[in-house]
Formats: C-alpha cells, sequence, structure tokens
C-alpha cells in the first residue's frame, strides 16, 4: 500500500474502479438492506456534509449509537472524510455507561435513534439518523487526512476494568485490513465475508475495512444468534467468517443438521478455540477453524496459518506473530508486542508502550520448540490458592469441554486460609456441581478444582462476548 493511504482514498478508489459491485447487506429482522460500493461512497458524502452542517469538524470525537444497521459504518465513513473520530457506543448501555465514555472521550454531540435520545440528552447534543438524511453533499470540507489521522476513540470492553478509550487511526486499520489479503486467510474479491458481532466492537469494523481492501462483499446480521447463524451463513453464500469467545462453544451445542456441511465456507478464524472441541468443530462442518489473537489495542497480532492448521488442530495454538507483528515473552511471562498499525495510545493517559515502543498485553504466554505461542493465562486473572497460581482459562477449558456446560466463567474468591478459593460460575441446566466437580478432578491438579460453585441461566457478557468477570467479582465479595 502506498504511503500517505486512508480508509477515504480506499473507498472513493473502489467506488470508482467497481461502483456496481455488492459491498454491504444488512440482514436484519424485517429489513435486508444491500449497498453498492457507490452507495457507500456518495451516502457516507451526503452524511458527511450533514454532519458538517452541524458543527463537526476535524479532530472532533462524535459518539455513535446506532447498532448493526447499515447508518452505523456509514456514519464511521462520514467522520473520518471530516476528519473527526467516531467513540461507539453499546445500544445496551445505560446512565453510569453513558456518562463514564461520553465525558472520558469530551463528546459533545451523538448520532443516536429516537429510543435511545433521552439516556443522552444529559452529556450531548443527540441528533437522529433521519435527521442528517437528506443533507446534499456539494459543500464537503476537504480536511488534510493522513495515515496518523485518529478515526476511533474505540474503548475496550471492560473485562477486568473501567474501559479506557484507545486512539485508532487509518494506519492500524489499513495495517489490520491489509494483512488479511497478505497473509491467512488471503482475501480477495471473490469472498463473502459474515459479522454477527455488534457494531459498537472492534470486529465488525475491522470486516468493513477487510472487505473494503478486497473488494469483497460483507454480510452483517442483527447478531450472533446459535439457531440461525449457519443457515444464514448457507442463504448469503458465505465463505469466510471470524467468531470468538462463547460463539464455537455455543454453535456446537445446537442439534446437528443434515446441512451443516452444505456451505461455501472455505476458512473459519477464532480467538480462543476450545481445545477439546476444536476437532469436533472441524469434523461437523468440514472446514478448518484457525486460531487468530489480537487485542483493540494492537489490531491484529498473532494467527495460525493454513500450512500449520493440522499440526495444531486441539493444541491451543495462537501460531505465530503476523509478518507486521514482532513478540516476546519477559521473565515474567507476559506477552509483549511491537510494530505498525497499533494504536497511538489511550485518551488521557500515560503511553502504556515502553521506550523501545514494546506494548504489554497483559496475557501470559510460553513457546514450543518450534517457535509457536500459546496463552498461559492473564496477570490479572491468575488465582493464588495456597501458594499455587491456578489459570483460570485452564479450568474454564475443561469446563466447556463437558458436554452439559453451555458457558463458564472461572474467578478468584477471597478466603481467609488460602488467599483464594477457585470459584466456577457455568451455564449448564443439567449439571450437578458434584459431577462437574469429578469431571474437573479427573483432568486438573486438587488445587485447581473449583470449590465454590454458581449455577446461572445466563452469565453477563460484555460487548466483545467474553464474560464480564468484574461483575462476577463483585458479585462475589465477601463470599466464603
Amino acid at each position: 500500500m502506498a504511503d500517505g493511504t486512508t480508509l477515504v482514498d480506499l473507498l472513493d478508489r473502489a467506488a470508482a474502479d467497481h461502483p456496481q459491485r455488492p459491498a454491504w447487506t444488512f440482514d436484519l429482522p424485517g429489513d435486508r438492506q444491500r449497498l453498492t460500493y457507490a452507495d457507500v461512497a456518495e451516502r457516507s458524502r451526503r452524511l458527511a456534509s450533514a454532519l458538517s452542517a452541524r458543527g463537526v469538524a476535524a479532530g472532533d470525537r462524535v459518539g455513535v449509537m446506532l447498532g448493526n444497521t447499515p447508518e452505523m459504518p456509514l456514519t464511521w465513513l462520514a467522520l473520518m472524510r471530516l476528519g473527526a473520530a467516531m467513540v461507539p457506543l453499546n445500544p445496551r448501555y445505560r446512565r453510569d455507561d453513558v456518562a463514564h465514555l461520553l465525558t472520558d472521550a469530551a463528546v459533545r454531540l451523538v448520532v443516536a435513534r429516537p429510543e435511545h435520545h433521552e439516556l443522552l440528552t444529559a452529556y450531548a447534543t443527540v441528533v437522529g439518523p433521519d435527521e442528517l438524511a437528506d443533507q446534499g453533499a456539494e459543500d464537503l470540507p476537504a480536511p488534510v487526512l493522513t495515515p496518523g489521522t485518529v478515526v476511533n476513540v474505540q474503548y475496550t470492553s471492560g473485562t477486568t476494568g473501567r474501559p479506557k478509550g484507545c486512539l485508532l487511526d487509518h494506519a492500524y486499520w489499513t495495517t489490520l485490513g491489509g494483512s488479511m489479503l497478505t497473509e491467512h486467510p488471503h482475501l480477495t474479491s471473490d469472498d463473502v465475508l459474515l459479522t454477527a458481532q455488534p457494531f459498537h466492537y472492534v470486529d465488525p469494523q475491522w470486516n468493513v475495512v477487510a472487505a473494503l481492501m478486497a473488494g469483497a462483499h460483507l454480510v452483517v446480521l442483527d447478531g450472533f444468534h446459535p439457531s440461525t447463524f449457519w443457515s444464514k451463513v448457507r442463504e448469503h453464500e458465505v465463505t469466510y467468517f471470524y467468531c470468538l469467545a462463547s460463539m464455537p462453544v455455543l454453535l456446537l451445542k445446537m442439534p446437528a443438521d443434515p446441512a451443516d456441511r452444505d456451505h461455501r465456507v472455505r476458512a473459519v478464524q477464532c480467538s480462543a478455540i476450545p481445545p477439546a472441541l476444536h476437532a469436533a468443530l472441524e469434523e461437523r462442518w468440514g472446514v478448518p477453524w484457525t486460531e487468530a489473537f489480537g487485542m483493540t489495542e494492537t489490531g491484529a497480532d498473532i494467527r495460525v496459518g493454513a500450512e500449520e492448521h493440522d499440526d495444531l488442530v486441539g493444541s491451543g495454538s495462537l501460531g505465530r506473530p503476523a509478518a507486521h507483528r514482532e513478540a516476546r515473552i519477559d521473565e515474567t511471562g507476559q506477552l509483549w508486542l511491537r510494530g505498525p498499525g497499533m494504536m497511538q495510545g489511550y485518551l488521557g493517559h500515560p503511553s502504556p508502550f515502553d521506550e523501545d515502543g514494546w506494548f504489554p498485553t497483559g496475557d501470559l504466554a510460553r513457546t514450543d520448540d518450534a517457535g509457536r505461542l500459546y496463552l498461559a493465562g492473564r496477570l490479572k486473572d491468575m488465582i493464588r490458592r495456597s501458594g499455587e497460581n491456578v489459570a483460570a482459562v485452564e479450568v474454564e477449558e475443561v469446563l466447556l469441554a463437558h458436554p452439559a456446560v453451555h458457558l463458564a466463567a472461572v474467578i478468584g474468591v477471597p478466603d481467609e486460609v488460602r488467599g483464594e478459593e477457585v470459584a466456577a460460575y457455568v451455564v449448564a441446566p443439567e449439571a450437578t456441581a458434584e459431577e462437574l466437580s469429578s469431571w474437573c478432578a479427573e483432568r486438573l491438579a486438587g488445587f485447581k478444582v473449583p470449590s465454590i460453585w454458581r449455577f446461572r441461566d445466563e452469565l453477563p457478557l460484555t460487548a466483545s462476548l467474553r464474560v464480564e468477570k468484574a461483575a462476577l467479582r463483585a458479585e462475589a465479595q465477601g463470599a466464603r
């Protein structure tokens, strides 16, 4: 990619080169919309003009709470044209969530649907997408854009603490999207991508960028629904999708279907594939599932390539660093990353990068003899029980391998004698604590087996569909 290229350049080039090629299909309940590349370019220009008329200018930060609708990425692209940055907002946010993000990012204008206006007006001026729809694009400003122009203040999911705003620029996105073309899965204009994650989260956004850079077609669902996910994959002739967290587990829990292998998918990338279920996922749907590791702060970092896939099924390996990324493990076992295409930093916080440009991930890792990376837990997700370290992820993987467990999360609960006890929160309607305890005892050292069991109908999830452990820890305060 030539130096100086921005996402705005890429969009306008795509609209000129293949204007009638499908860019996006939004498959929403009762509403299906398809936009060509020419549609996306024109509508984003008109939105940019409308936002400019509302006073939005280069350097501004604008909240966007629109869910999985075309207006969400269109508004993002429109803000880019003005040199402004999007602050994505979860439509499920309530007062405290909204107050923190809008105040922290100094947001004065939010684009949101009418049902959210009452929540937001205490903190910012609110405008609905329909109010911006009819503006012409004749007087569109033309600010100087560079790869370093910030286009997102993307807040972390807050799994271990208060969300912080990651400053993401054009180079972040083009590095991430470009790696999807030059490395596995090697996306091309023949591909049809699908995303079902919430659009305020980073994954659908990089799907937009990757599809744009490849000239591919992106299908967007209103959300992740395990019972209908594969039927949508077949209906739209999807060739590639990415998933994470509980998604593969929930998919595998669905009843087998004679049409399970009747699809065009050629590659699935997933973060945190449960090792014990990896082979079963591939056997059922007849397609390779490869591990991919990345963070909001750092983009695309580590992945399993097609050439090593067969050797690593069920291993839990993350693979190797992407071509643009370096990785090292320090003396404590923490994984550090370095290279282009990372965030500029956290808004309003000291730089987390060291003097040599290395970023501490907070993840513990190890390598095998071939130099491939494996996660070994998180620095903040380790349980210290009677002098022994217990990696929560290790216990969770064992629990998720049990056929009756739909979802599981493991945390440390304070204990006066042992320091911490291991507590398991599980969604397993047909299992008992005795059964699951025996299951773990057969597979783990005794000190790793949970001694506290909490059965739930559901667990709180972050925007990235990971279990929100901060909420579980708050609930467990004082538990014995």
